[in-house]
């Protein structure tokens, strides 16, 4: 028998390759064979101490060039990315277990977050506003916040860094990254590109590691400015409980329970082909995932059918394979499915299809495309993020019914909708309170659309102009340019008539 080769990778801290100060280290685990293809270092409080000194000592510097220098590092880095994408997306498959094309696909997309931002280098705007007085101005300056502390997760675990690193660099700030301990090989590849870019020794600097400590120390430290992370909802509550202690900004994108709507004139097949993909990409891993279907009770039993029976088709198994879907990402993961199909079965839902692991895959953290119909709108399954190849199918008679069980959730992401009238379309635009709603398409999200969700989905948002500048400072600046200053409220007072 061949064993896996085991790779051995290192933290990066101030320009300088190394090992964690405790020597201990972490296994990285393939989930399409359960085998160990790395080791990263285990991370400790002083490993994340040690890279938020060096992003803060390496502040200045960086955010004295100007944006088009700074550019100039994302476009190489970019460039170097684009050199070995055949690799990166192997390294995504291999730790996180999408299909290879959904890789690549990905890979695209992280090189694209680099792109995109570096050409803001000359449209990061501030204003220039007249004073109430004469021969002054005010000016509205945009200035970089500092050190950013970038905690990354597991499901996109190339473009989510980038999305991070990218927006953050061409403002003028300092990095680190905290990647998703499942899968910190992507992080780290991508961190090489910007060394073979000649990015300044401490402007980037990643640290692998449990949320425990190399996280908790990350987000409650004094030196970090502002945390942005993409995550669970109740790891965002916690970094918001901890960066409440110095009161540090935040960007956190959260879990998701998007709705998904077919309406009673929707092009039947068009919405099947889209749901399946919405709900089983990326194993239903994805936080804009159709996670609950909604369907008028006219078409119910049409659009049903026909998606139990696409879902059917789907071809699992190895990812590096010709194959619609790959495994969950982890043991436990593939675990807290199974505890959902559980309870909804011990509900009484109706199993239309799925609901284990594949027979023929007898390695690796697979399951099969799930459908429940007959489940309680306030069932765990139709209330709670799933994140895994399992949907719950609902039938409404109503659009007000529609857009009120879509609603009911705390949590408010991305929303789905698929009719041929205009006006029901708008008024789910507008009656939705997701941070995102897709008409008669799927997404994902595009770089010049914020992605930003309600409620409990998150804080600040990502992509676009608007999610550039939850990377920088407002200051406000008075300037008086007259020859005679004359301010006539000033010491000492006079009697006014």
């Amino acid at each position: 028998m061949v064993l896996p080769m085991v790779e051995t990778k290192r933290i990066y801290i101030n320009g300088v390759w190394g090992d964690s100060s405790s020597g201990q280290v972490a296994s990285v685990v393939n989930p399409a064979t359960e085998d160990v293809v790395a080791t990263v270092p285990a991370g400790t409080v002083e490993d994340a101490r040690a890279a938020l000194d060096a992003a803060e000592a390496a502040f200045d510097a960086w955010s004295s060039l100007t944006p088009l220098d700074r550019a100039k590092y994302l476009f190489k880095a970019a460039d170097e990315m684009e050199a070995v994408k055949g690799d990166l997306a192997r390294t995504i498959t291999l730790e996180q277990g999408k299909p290879l094309y959904e890789a690549r696909l990905e890979v695209e997309g992280s090189i694209e977050n680099l792109r995109y931002y570096a050409e803001f280098a000359r449209r990061i705007q501030g204003d220039v506003l007249p004073s109430d007085f004469p021969n002054r101005s005010v000016m509205i300056l945009r200035l970089p916040l500092g050190v950013v502390a970038a905690i990354t997760p597991w499901n996109f675990p190339s473009a989510m860094v980038t999305r991070k690193v990218a927006p953050a660099l061409i403002t003028g700030n300092t990095v680190v990254v905290k990647p998703s301990s499942y899968t910190p090989l992507s992080a780290i590849k991508i961190v090489e590109a910007f060394e073979r870019a000649k990015l300044p020794r401490g402007v980037l600097n990643l640290v692998t590691g449990s949320g425990s400590s190399v996280g908790r120390e990350l987000t409650s430290n004094n030196k970090t400015q502002l945390v942005t992370m993409t995550g669970s909802t109740e790891v965002g509550k916690q970094i918001m409980r901890d960066a409440s202690g110095h009161v540090a900004r935040l960007i956190l994108e959260l879990g998701g329970k998007a709705p998904f709507i077919v309406w009673r004139d929707a092009d039947i097949a068009w919405a099947v082909k889209n749901a399946l993909w919405a709900r089983f990409w990326n194993a239903g891993q994805t936080c804009i995932c159709a996670e609950r279907i909604y369907v008028h009770r006219e078409v119910a039993e049409r659009f049903v059918s026909s998606f139990v029976e696409a879902a059917r088709k789907l071809r699992i198994g190895d990812p590096m394979g010709d194959v619609d879907m790959g495994p969950q990402v982890s043991k436990s993961e593939l675990e807290a499915r199974e505890r959902f199909v559980e309870e909804a079965l011990a509900r009484g839902a109706k199993l239309l299809t799925g609901g284990r692991r594949p027979p023929s895959l007898t390695r690796g953290y697979y399951y099969e495309p799930t459908v429940f119909a007959d489940v309680d709108q306030k069932a765990p399954l139709v209330q709670e993020e799933v994140f895994g190849p399992i949907v719950p199918i609902l039938e409404v008679e109503s659009f007000d019914e529609a857009v009120e069980k879509a609603n009911d959730s705390k949590y408010g992401l991305a929303s789905y909708i698929f009719t041929r009238d205009l006006n029901i379309a708008l008024k789910a635009a507008n009656t939705l309170r997701f941070g995102e709603t897709y008409i008669n398409q799927v997404g994902p999200e595009l770089l010049q659309g914020i992605h930003i969700g309600f409620k409990q989905s998150g804080l600040g948002g990502e992509n676009s102009v608007y999610g550039l500048y939850n990377y920088t400072q407002l200051k406000t600046v008075y300037v008086d340019y007259s020859d005679k200053p004359n301010t006539p409220y000033l010491f000492p007072y006079t009697k006014q008539g």
